[in-house]
């Protein structure tokens, strides 16, 4: 399953719980809403700052937990508590690198036919918004959270 989502998205986070919960497969690309969404985009850029020092997953998980604090301070504090080199960290994520890889991440969800999050691709067919959850619960649960970025 494909999941483009946006980490102020409270239903981006309820999809996210309930895909760990079932242990499917997932490859998660950045859809950042920055119309309703400020913080959206520069938490996308933290995930993705994370992920050059190899804990992407853990960053993203820690984001989708506590989407109520996705400010600066909170960002270095995460980088921090995963052990990160949090001055590489707030480098990278300001990098415009990291910046190009979330904007193409949305640029393929808009040529794929995304306009809102969460917004995921089952065998190549698209669920948008609250159907997701119906959707995703009909997948049989998994073998292992086997995660591709």
């Amino acid at each position: 399953m494909i999941v483009y989502g946006d980490y102020e998205c409270p239903f981006c986070a309820a999809l996210e719980a309930r895909v760990h919960e079932l242990r499917l497969r997932v490859c998660f690309r950045h859809f950042p809403v920055r119309a309703s969404h400020p913080r959206a985009h520069p938490a996308a850029c933290a995930a993705e700052a994370a992920g050059r020092q190899g804990a992407f997953w853990a960053m993203h998980d820690a984001l989708f937990s506590d989407q109520g604090r996705l400010e600066d301070p909170h960002l270095w504090a995460r980088a921090e508590h995963l052990g990160l080199d949090v001055a590489r960290f707030d480098a990278d994520r300001r990098s415009e690198a990291v910046a190009e890889r979330v904007k193409a991440d949305f640029r393929a969800g808009v040529r794929a036919g995304v306009v809102t999050t969460p917004t995921i691709f089952i065998a190549g067919t698209a669920v948008a918004g609250r159907a997701t959850m119906e959707a995703v619960s009909r997948i049989e649960p998994g073998s292992g959270p086997a995660r591709n970025h």
